[in-house]
């Protein structure tokens, strides 16, 4: 039986699909004219801030309510910055400095640069309370490790964000961070123990008046020990909207991520989660093309017609949705820039263990430099620049940069460039080295030889005892690395 034009119409405006290129393609343009919610752009649909103000103009022309969402966390997870790294630090870098009005003004800052673009929904904060330091997925994503931290600087960056007319989004619902699973591939769960502490701060985000909250493709088994909190009833509905008493847009982390999809396909997954209580679909991140975005349109309307998805809990779904649009629309007020923020918040957060009492600081010459990348989590873009090398050889020219990727540090290596680096400063930079094991051999080779060395943290650091001197960042964004580098040459 064929679905009907206002069926197709109402499942369209619950979706959020991404798209490829930096213009809307046509196919975008024709579902947008016929109601499609809103889009989700990635970094594949950005070149700098001047064109992506012309392709949300290009999207509004279409349909003047649309909303555009984008992860814009600050920190490793950047969209608007993934050419350049991103001017601000990450939410665990805030948590270190634990100064609230600094985060309110970095993400009221954050927001001004958003709303200049004509993006009108954050994906953003990260609410998760990063409690296992071994957690694949958040990690300095997060404000930090406490809950009360975390629930304050959550309500910080929601008042920043939303006072420069851009919806902040609390994720992931009811939180990722004490999981050891990335949800992009399998199903996280969360301990029956934690499960109180994970909440807080989106009690704290609700209180604030979060305008949306993004769900966790996470198994909460104290609250329903079969469905994954996207999909279940009793997490998004019993918890979320009765319990805690949400009444903004709740929209899906990525649908097509395995946690969810796996079991009931992309349209199956997107359906489930519009009955269990979801308002908004996004997907794009790793499917991006007009099949998908039909696809699932086409299975929530058939939901429908199969008594599967109740037409009144979709047309509900579609009010709150518009109730943002709405929002978004008459907000507009656009925050005066400060473009000095991101950099002052990446130096308070600096902090610097001395284990040498030979004069290591600031450097005296230009030094060598090997930074020990490892590959990084979907949603951190590979691209994104970071590392201290360049930063560092600005300030103190001659400076030479080695980077090495796992497969890359063998003996033979790590010994060649201890030859090259005799008679200069060595400096070590790594990323979460606690969760890698080639990096922590890697480094152990390099200290057994250089015990001088300076090693630059920009993971979470797990230990501060490595290297002469430890400097930790708490983060990898482009300031970071500045700051670092300000530390090692002195002028701070």
């Amino acid at each position: 039986m064929p679905l009907s034009g206002d069926l197709l119409r109402l499942a369209d405006a619950v979706l959020f699909p991404g798209f490829t290129g930096h213009t809307p393609p046509d196919w975008l343009r024709r579902r947008l004219g016929e109601g499609l919610a809103g889009v989700a752009l990635f970094s594949r649909n950005i070149a700098d801030p001047a064109q992506v103000a012309r392709l949300t103009a290009a999207l509004r022309a279409e349909n003047p309510s649309v909303l555009v969402g984008i992860d814009e966390e600050s920190g490793e997870v950047t969209r608007l910055e993934v050419a350049t790294g991103s001017s601000r630090p990450g939410g665990y870098a805030l948590g270190v400095v634990d100064d609230v009005a600094l985060t309110e003004a970095l993400a009221r800052d954050l927001g001004g640069d958003l709303a200049a673009a004509g993006i009108t929904l954050d994906f953003a904060p990260s609410a998760d309370v990063n409690s296992n330091p071994d957690n694949p997925v958040i990690g300095l994503r997060a404000f930090g490790a406490d809950p009360a931290l975390v629930s304050r600087h959550t309500r910080a960056f929601v008042r920043g964000l939303q006072s420069a007319g851009v919806a902040a989004c609390a994720k992931h619902f009811p939180g990722h961070g004490d999981t050891s699973v990335d949800s992009h591939h399998g199903v996280p769960v969360v301990a029956d123990d934690g499960i109180e502490a994970a909440l807080l701060p989106f009690r704290g985000a609700i209180k604030e008046g979060v305008k949306a909250v993004m769900t966790g493709h996470l198994l909460v088994p104290s609250y329903d020990a079969e469905l994954p909190a996207t999909l279940s009833p009793k997490v998004l509905t019993g918890l979320l909207r009765e319990e805690l008493g949400f009444e903004g847009m709740i929209i899906t982390d990525g649908i097509e991520m395995a946690a969810v999809s796996g079991a009931y396909g992309i349209g199956g997954a997107s359906a489930r989660a519009i009955a269990a209580g979801a308002d908004a679909i996004c997907v794009g991140g790793e499917r991006a093309d007009e099949a998908t975005a039909a696809g699932i349109r086409d299975a929530i309307a058939t939901a429908v017609t199969q008594g599967l998805l109740p037409e009144e809990r979709l047309a509900d779904a579609a009010r709150r949705v518009r109730e943002l649009a709405s929002w978004a629309a008459s907000s507009g007020s656009q925050a005066a820039r400060d473009g000095s923020v991101g950099l002052a918040a990446a130096r308070r957060a600096i902090r610097i263990t001395r284990r040498s009492t030979a004069p290591v600081l600031p450097l005296a010459s230009a030094a060598t430099v090997v930074e020990l990348a490892p590959e990084m989590n979907l949603a951190i873009d590979r691209n994104t620049p970071w590392g201290v090398g360049q930063p560092l050889a600005r300030l103190l020219p001659g400076t030479v940069v080695t980077r090495l990727a796992v497969g890359d540090s063998t003996g033979p290596t790590l010994e060649r460039l201890l030859g090259e680096a005799t008679g200069r400063p060595l400096v070590i930079v790594v990323r979460d080295v606690h969760r890698h094991a080639w990096q922590e051999q890697a480094l152990r080779h390099l200290l057994s030889a250089r015990p001088d060395a300076v090693v630059v943290e920009m993971g979470l650091p797990e230990r501060s005892d490595l290297g002469a001197v430890h400097i930790a960042t708490y983060g990898s964004a482009r300031v970071c690395g500045q700051a670092a580098a300000e530390v090692l040459t002195g002028r701070v």
